[in-house]
This record gives C-alpha cells, sequence and structure tokens, in this order.
C-alpha cells in the first residue's frame, strides 16, 4: 500500500502485514470496498454505512430464520380424492 506526502520523493510504502498488526486491521478491508464503489455523492453515502470490526464479535444481533414450506401452502400441491 503506498500513500504520497505531498514532498518531493514523499511516496511511502506500507505491507498488508505490517497494517494488519498496527493499530487499524480493518482499514483493509475498508480501502478495499472503498476502491470499488464510485467515486461521487452514491459512493459516499453506501461507504458511510459500512461497518468493518476487528475480531469475530460486533455488536448486530443475528437472525433467526424459520423454515417455510412452500409446497403446503400452495393449494395446487393438495392432491383431490
Amino acid at each position: 500500500y503506498y500513500h504520497y506526502t505531498g514532498y518531493i520523493g514523499g511516496i511511502k510504502e506500507r505491507s498488508a502485514k505490517s497494517i494488519l498488526e498496527g493499530k487499524f486491521p480493518e482499514r483493509i478491508v475498508e480501502k478495499a470496498v472503498e476502491r470499488m464503489l464510485p467515486r461521487g455523492p452514491l459512493g459516499r453515502k453506501q461507504l458511510g454505512n459500512l461497518r468493518v470490526y476487528k475480531g469475530p464479535d460486533h455488536p448486530h444481533a443475528a437472525q433467526s430464520p424459520t423454515v417455510l414450506d412452500v409446497a403446503k401452502l400452495n393449494p395446487k400441491n393438495s392432491r383431490s380424492a
């Protein structure tokens, strides 16, 4: 990963390993997603909705899906005697 400081010869390089071991390892995913989004107001709004957490713990509750038997709901699937 490169960034430019603004000075002559001021290009700096960091490896992904050093970023992952640093203070903000989630920035790798954030930058990857940011570079995939379109530039402009829509892309900025979409990036604002992105939440990335380091580690397996996050404050969002999991969904609890239920089984839905679609074949049983359709009246055409019942046999007439």
